[in-house]
C-alpha cells in the first residue's frame, strides 16, 4: 500500500446478488470507472475503484461472492462522500438500465451502500 493509506476509512461498496456473473461484476467495474464524477477523483488520486472477494457472505452462499469497493482516499468532507454515494447510485442505477438493453433477462439486484473500511 502507498503512504496515505491509513486515512482510507470510508467507502462504497456495491453488491450484486446471486444471479450476476464475473462478467456483470467487471462490466459494473468498468461503467463506474468512465463515469465523469468518479474519473475526475480517480485521476486527482482520491479514489480508488476495487473488485474483490465479498466480505460478508452468509455461509454456504452460492453466488461468485464479489464485489466492488470504492475508497475515498484522504480525510474526505461529508459533502464530498455524500455526492458519491448518491453517484454511485445513479451509476449504477443507468448501468442496470443499459444491460437491460444490451443483454437478455433482468440484470442482478444490486444493493449500494457506505461501509467503514476500517471496521473490516
Amino acid at each position: 500500500m502507498s503512504e496515505g493509506d491509513g486515512v482510507v476509512g470510508r467507502g462504497i461498496r456495491v453488491r450484486l446478488d446471486g444471479s450476476a456473473s464475473r462478467n456483470d461484476v467487471g462490466a459494473l467495474k468498468a461503467w463506474l470507472e468512465r463515469e465523469k464524477p468518479l474519473e475526475g477523483l480517480a485521476r486527482d488520486g482520491q479514489l480508488r475503484i476495487l473488485e474483490r472477494l465479498g466480505t460478508d457472505a452468509p455461509p454456504g452462499h452460492m453466488g461468485i461472492g464479489m464485489e466492488i469497493v470504492l475508497v475515498l482516499v484522504g480525510a474526505g468532507a461529508d459533502i464530498v462522500f455524500k455526492e458519491l454515494l448518491a453517484q454511485t447510485r445513479r451509476a449504477v442505477a443507468a448501468w442496470q438500465a443499459n444491460r437491460r438493453e444490451v443483454e437478455s433477462g433482468d440484470p442482478p439486484e444490486a444493493h449500494v451502500d457506505p461501509v467503514n473500511l476500517d471496521g473490516e
